[in-house]
């Protein structure tokens, strides 16, 4: 049975919903002001809310904006009661987050089919964040325990070599199992990092007050930064190795070199992994009207619109015909990172040939 909370300090009003929602088989909680209402829907968390605007002490968009705020209350559908209808009343609701407005007097019908509709649509929406929930879910059961078990299962066994059989080794070949103990290690550091600063920026996605833990800052040659990046990357990706073109513009951007670098080294390290053998990769960095594009270019597998649309954390594409490493953080990273950083993404793609990933940065005045 659905749980609905009326905010009416009219009694006669009160009372008539009441007895609609009692014959149609809702449970029905009442409230006399706003501020009792504020207080029950924190309480009980009805499925729906239906509110008067015009209302002492706490009027109905005072209530909108206290649950609004409350994170428990925060998406409960909320239809307002109004005897003001006007287009500019309408859309002051609407902007705080209203879902509806019943225009007083209503008919049974319009009351029940306004309900109907509110909670059919909250359905909707609590099914398809499940869903995502659910793939998200799927995915990181696939992805993530093999990318912490490989570079593991290198660490260890390579250890255990060393440990049962270092007096019988040369000198090169100790120095052979330490750096690929090291690149095992980098490639375990690396997917940790990946994975906390997800986890942070998704709790920055529910709560933008922490972003004032995250970096500030601007940065005034790109150009160092990317070619920096690139030198470590090939030097990680020896037996892969790529020409690399450069052509960026010399500007002070909105950005700090930290969030700079975390962003280049993803979108690098995809160019090389997902290039064809020596082929060459381009970084092109230039100004368009008040702000500034980086574009990586490279040719190889390239990706459909269809995938384009689905980048999502844990997500990566076509695995079952590629071996490749990686745990699928790469993209909704960097797309995380510049949202939060008043950047965009874009991506243009042919599908086996070529695909330029863009990024475009604000500039900082001179």
């Amino acid at each position: 049975m659905k749980k609905i909370l009326v905010i009416e300090d009219d009694l006669n009003v009160r009372s008539i919903i009441l007895d609609i929602l009692e014959a149609e088989e809702f449970l029905g909680v009442s409230a006399e002001d706003g501020k009792t209402g504020v207080k029950l829907a924190k309480e009980i968390l009805p499925d729906l809310i239906i509110c008067d605007v015009m209302m002492p002490e706490l009027d109905g968009h005072q209530v909108l904006e206290e649950l609004r705020s409350y994170q428990a209350t925060a998406t409960i559908p909320f239809i307002f009661l109004t005897a003001k209808s006007t287009t500019a009343d309408l859309r002051y609701g609407m902007n705080l987050g209203a879902d509806d407005y019943l225009t007083k007097p209503f008919s049974h019908q319009d009351l029940l089919a306004a309900i109907r509709s509110r909670i059919q649509k909250h359905e909707i929406f609590e099914q398809q964040t499940q869903a995502q929930l659910n793939k998200l879910c799927n995915n990181i059961t696939l992805s993530l325990p093999h990318e912490l078990r490989t570079p593991l299962n290198g660490i260890m066994g390579t250890t255990q070599l060393l440990i049962s059989d270092f007096q019988e080794m040369s000198p090169d070949e100790i120095q052979e199992m330490l750096e690929n103990i090291s690149i095992s290690a980098a490639r375990l550091y690396r997917l940790t990092c990946n994975f906390l600063l997800y986890a942070d920026l998704e709790l920055l996605n529910r709560d933008p007050q922490r972003l004032k833990y995250f970096p500030k800052g601007s940065i005034s040659d790109p150009e160092i930064l990317i070619k920096s990046v690139i030198k470590n990357k090939s030097q990680e990706n020896s037996q892969n190795p790529h020409d690399f073109c450069f052509e960026i513009e010399k500007l002070t951007l909105n950005i700090p070199e930290e969030i700079l670098i975390k962003i280049t080294e993803e979108l690098i390290d995809n160019a090389i992994k997902f290039s064809d053998i020596n082929a060459p990769i381009s970084v092109k960095g230039h100004k368009i009207m008040n702000r500034y594009c980086l574009e990586f270019i490279n040719s190889g597998r390239g990706m459909t619109a269809e995938q384009i649309a689905k980048i999502g954390a844990y997500q990566q594409f076509e695995r079952d015909i590629y071996e490749q490493q990686g745990s699928g953080l790469g993209l909704i990273l960097v797309k995380r990172l510049l949202h939060f950083y008043q950047g965009d993404l874009e991506i243009e793609s042919t599908p086996g040939k070529t695909i330029i990933v863009r990024i475009f940065l604000s500039i900082v005045p001179n």
